[in-house]
Parts: structure tokens; C-alpha cells; sequence
């Protein structure tokens, strides 16, 4: 399949090069319709790593793996190198191998999104509550703006029916299809068309959406995908017009934003030209509830606020289960400002697990209702569209400097709750500001570890020692048992409703029983051309 766009005045061509080198992790503009495949899994001798090298410009550290009778399955040059599976037993000599730096286990992510509506009904103003409907009036639509969904798929449904122009399965699933229902909720309030005439709009309704996926039926994922899909956001940009990128997941990690592996990629992203907006998460209402990689100063931060079904401020309030800052690790303000994520109604994915499970938050046959910090952050994402389609030239420190600047002050004014304040859509669209947020912050190095950044999930077990040219012994730490669990945060929709949050319960899905990690996930190894050759890593980062 060949597709064409054109978009802030560049025309590209995606055709049979690029899809031979992307082999199956390729699917096509309409995923919604493709059958699940089974997949390939890696035995369960088997250990899916990351693999951080000493010099990420040679593939010394790749031979060294392939040596040991493990295989490469994706680059990651956003931190420096790239994600494998090898043989349990070998883990030590894979640790201790030539141009290999260090070895992390690949750890989880959840995601900040939960169904049923809350105790002031289903709303769907949202999009009059941030003036997204002005911004239109003036001709701000999201046109030639692409947005990365990284999440658990989008399906072209309903009022996403011709906004998906590109989609990529990092799953074993490899069909592209949301069968968690997140995904597609998200990317419905940040272009949803209003096709199927039940007044329910996103918020840049003429901006494309890249589907980037992460995560199978049971919506757990770990960040090494998470990574990989900012590597293919940053590499692909140009060809896909990706301007935007949406995380609405998180760790509850409280590492130090400078040594996160996950916050190099967001920021690597950030200074190679995509606005990243990134959800606060819904472990609030304490303080220092932030999520990671949300607790990064130059990514986009976004709270959640109850619209109460109007579009005045004046009843709005803040739900208990948005974070607030500031930061764990570092005292950083958070959030950025806020936008509705109460009961907010968007695309349904009809047969996911999320539609299966709830019910009642159905809304007729196209629409669904959710909460959560998550659903904040599509808003916003789809604000930067508009802006970015009137302004199509700004920075992301100038996107986020607009989006801040213009918010608006509502009830609520504790800046650890709802930052700059309320998203204003029209005031940041039709804004001429070129002042630029982020300046003299430091970027991270990336040098802390994976399972740092994946927070309190991990139960770890020293197996060896590493000698490290600079610090001696250090010990390898792996899980308990060898396996990964994939974790995800389930809420109580009764308490939900009842306008109580549950963010304390957890289920284990023990995925490894089923290995949704692919064997080779990268299929061709669509990385080993190296379409990084312009070694725009070579700069002095590592």
C-alpha cells in the first residue's frame, strides 16, 4: 500500500521500500479491519532486555549479543542502544560483554484512563470549555498537523474514520488494532471528526493521527516499547508530518528526571521537534504524584479537571485522582495547566476489553465515557494541532510557551493542582508570541537505569556482578523468577462514580505465560539499514 500526504508544505511518499523495510510491523490506514495475528513469542528461555552500549556509533555491543545466541530486535540510538532478547543463561556474559555498558530488564507502564462516568454525568462541551469551537472559527483546524498516539492502538471507528493515516504495532499482536479501547478513545478527543452527527468532536478535528502502539488486550506495556515508539516518532516525522506526540501513561518512578532513560527520549524527541504532551497521571490528590516521565520540565504536563457538564470554569473543580506536584525527585512545578478529564465522551472501540468490561459507559453506538488524566492530555495534544496549523513554523518551546501563557484562571488556582490553569485553545491558537518556554533547564543524561525509571513494580534478585570500568563490582539485578509480570492499574468504577478514586488496586495478568513480546517484533529488523546513518546521535550526549 502507498499513501501520499501532504501537509505543512511537504509532500512525501510512503510506498514499497518503506513498507518491505518495516516488514510486518507495518499496517495499513485502517487497522480497525485487519484480524489479529498470533504472533511470534520468545520461548520462555528466553529474556527480553535492553542493551545500553558503550559506543552506540559501532555495532560492536550487536555482535556481541549475536554471539551469545541472542538476536536484536530494535535500535534504540533516542538512548543509546537498542532492545534484545537472549538466553536466560546468559545473561551475565551479556552484562560483561564486549561494548556493552550496562543490561536492564525491560520494565511496565500504565496507563492514566478509566471508564463509566462520574457524578456529574457524561460531557461532551469539552470542546467549548478550552474554545476549541473558536479556534475553528477563525480557520484553525489541525490541518497538516500529525499527532503520534502512543498507546494501545487506534482504530479507524466512527468519528476516527479517515484520521488515521499510519499505523505501527510494536506488539506481538501485530495487526495494529486497538483491542484495549484506550487508544482510540484518546485519539477521538484530539481529532475526532463529529462524522457520525452525535455532536461529539475532537478538539483538531482535521489533524491526522499516527497510531503508534504499544500495548495488547490487557493494556500493559513496558518502556522499551514506549522508547521505540518515540525512535520511530523522531525517525519518521518527515515522512508521517508528525508535529505532536501524546503519552498518556506513566510510571510512578522517582528517579531524578536527569538520569531517566525514559526522560532522554522524550526530551531527545522534544529537541528534535516534537511537541510532547504527556499525561500527570491519577495517583492524586497528594503532592509529589507525578508520574514519569510527566515530571519532566520540557514535556507538556497536563492535569485533569471536572467541567461539571458546562462550559463556564465557574463549577469546574478538580478531581481527587489528578496529580499534583510538585515533582517527587526534584521539587519541579507540575502540571503544565489543566483540561477536562471528568466522564469526557469519546470513540468507542466496539469489542475491546475496555468496552467489553464497562458497559455502561456506552454512550449509543459510537461513543464511549471516560476519566482520567489521560483524556486531559489528548485535549491538550489536539490544542497544539490547532496551534501549530495557524503557526505550523513554532518550536515546541514555543507550542508549550503559547499553551501556558494563555491558560486561563478558573476556581481552582493551587498551581500543584492545576499549574498555569485552565487550557484555552482559542488565546494559544490565535497568540503571536514567539517567547519560548524551557530555558537553562538541564537535560537529562539518561545514565540512571530502566528499572529505576519503571518505579515500584519491580521485584529484583542480585544474580552476578558486573565489573565497571569506572565504579567496580556492581551487582545484575533481574526479577524474581526470571519472568516479567505485566502489571496494569485497574480502578473501581463504583467508587469512581461515586466521585471516590481507587488507584491502589492491581492485577497481575502474568503475560509471561504468553509472551506477548515478539521474537522479532522489528520483523525485518526495519532498523538495520540503520536509517539513523545520519548518526544525529553522534552529537556529544551519550
Amino acid at each position: 500500500m502507498s499513501i501520499t500526504r501532504t501537509g505543512r508544505g511537504r509532500s512525501t511518499v510512503v510506498g514499497a521500500a518503506l513498507a518491505v523495510s518495516l516488514g510486518a510491523a507495518a499496517v495499513g490506514v485502517s487497522p480497525a479491519t485487519a484480524e489479529p495475528s498470533a504472533g511470534a513469542y520468545a520461548p520462555a528461555a528466553e529474556r527480553s532486555v535492553v542493551v545500553l552500549e558503550l559506543s552506540p556509533a559501532t555495532d560492536t555491543a550487536e555482535r556481541s549479543i549475536t554471539a551469545l545466541g541472542g538476536r536484536v530486535t530494535a535500535e534504540l540510538p533516542i538512548v543509546g542502544g537498542f532492545s534484545a532478547v537472549v538466553p536466560a543463561d546468559a545473561l551475565v556474559a551479556v552484562a560483561t560483554a564486549a561494548g556493552v555498558r550496562s543490561v536492564e530488564a525491560a520494565p511496565e507502564i500504565s496507563f492514566d484512563g478509566a471508564y463509566g462516568q462520574g457524578s456529574g454525568g457524561p460531557s461532551a462541551v469539552y470542546t467549548e470549555v478550552v474554545r476549541a469551537d473558536r479556534a475553528w472559527a477563525a480557520g484553525a483546524r489541525g490541518q497538516g498537523v500529525g499527532v503520534a498516539v502512543i498507546d494501545t492502538g487506534v482504530n479507524a471507528v466512527g468519528d476516527l474514520a479517515g484520521r488515521v493515516s499510519h499505523s505501527v504495532d510494536f506488539t506481538a499482536d501485530q495487526d495494529g488494532v486497538d483491542h484495549f479501547g484506550h487508544g482510540t478513545f484518546v485519539a477521538g478527543l484530539i481529532a475526532g471528526t463529529g462524522s457520525t452527527g452525535a455532536g461529539v468532536r475532537g478538539i483538531a478535528p482535521d489533524a491526522h493521527i499516527v497510531s503508534l502502539k504499544i500495548a495488547g488486550r490487557d493494556g500493559s506495556a513496558d518502556i522499551t516499547h514506549v522508547i521505540a515508539a518515540l525512535q520511530y516518532a523522531v525517525s519518521f516525522k518527515d515522512v508521517h508530518d508528525i508535529d505532536v506526540v501524546n503519552l498518556s501513561l506513566g510510571t510512578d518512578s522517582t528517579q531524578d528526571y536527569r538520569l531517566g532513560l525514559l526522560n532522554l527520549a522524550v526530551e531527545r524527541a522534544w529537541t528534535n521537534g516534537l511537541t510532547v504532551v504527556v499525561s500527570a497521571s491519577n495517583r492524586g490528590p497528594d503532592a509529589g504524584t507525578i508520574s514519569k516521565p510527566a515530571d519532566d520540565p520540557f514535556v507538556i504536563t497536563v492535569g485533569a479537571v471536572d467541567d461539571r457538564t458546562t462550559p463556564g470554569l465557574g463549577d469546574d473543580r478538580v478531581p481527587a485522582f489528578s496529580a499534583a506536584g510538585p515533582t517527587a525527585a526534584n521539587g519541579l512545578a507540575k502540571p503544565d495547566l489543566t483540561a477536562p478529564g471528568t466522564s469526557v465522551v469519546s470513540t468507542r472501540a466496539p469489542g475491546s476489553l475496555a468496552d467489553v468490561e464497562n458497559p455502561s459507559a456506552r454512550i449509543g453506538t459510537q461513543h464511549f465515557v471516560g476519566s482520567g488524566t489521560s483524556f486531559a492530555s489528548g485535549i491538550v495534544s489536539g490544542a497544539a494541532a490547532l496551534v501549530l496549523s495557524r503557526d505550523p513554523g513554532l518550536t515546541p518551546d514555543q507550542v508549550k510557551a503559547r499553551l501556558v501563557d494563555t491558560a486561563r484562571t478558573g476556581p481552582v488556582t493551587d498551581v500543584h493542582r492545576v499549574g498555569a490553569g485552565w487550557l484555552d485553545a482559542e488565546a494559544a491558537t490565535l497568540s503571536t508570541s514567539l517567547r519560548a518556554a524551557n530555558q537553562g533547564l538541564s537535560l537529562s543524561r539518561g545514565s540512571g537505569t530502566l528499572q529505576e525509571s519503571r518505579g515500584s513494580d519491580a521485584v529484583r534478585i542480585t544474580t552476578g556482578t558486573v565489573l565497571d570500568p569506572l565504579l567496580g563490582p556492581l551487582p545484575i539485578l533481574t526479577v524474581v523468577g526470571g519472568d516479567l509480570t505485566a502489571q496494569n492499574l485497574l480502578f473501581d468504577y463504583d467508587e469512581l462514580r461515586s466521585g471516590e478514586w481507587s488507584a491502589s488496586r492491581w492485577y497481575e495478568s502474568d503475560w509471561s505465560a504468553s509472551r506477548w513480546y515478539a521474537s522479532r517484533w522489528y520483523a525485518s529488523r526495519w532498523y538495520a539499514s540503520r536509517w539513523y546513518a545520519s548518526r544525529w546521535y553522534g552529537a556529544d550526549w551519550q
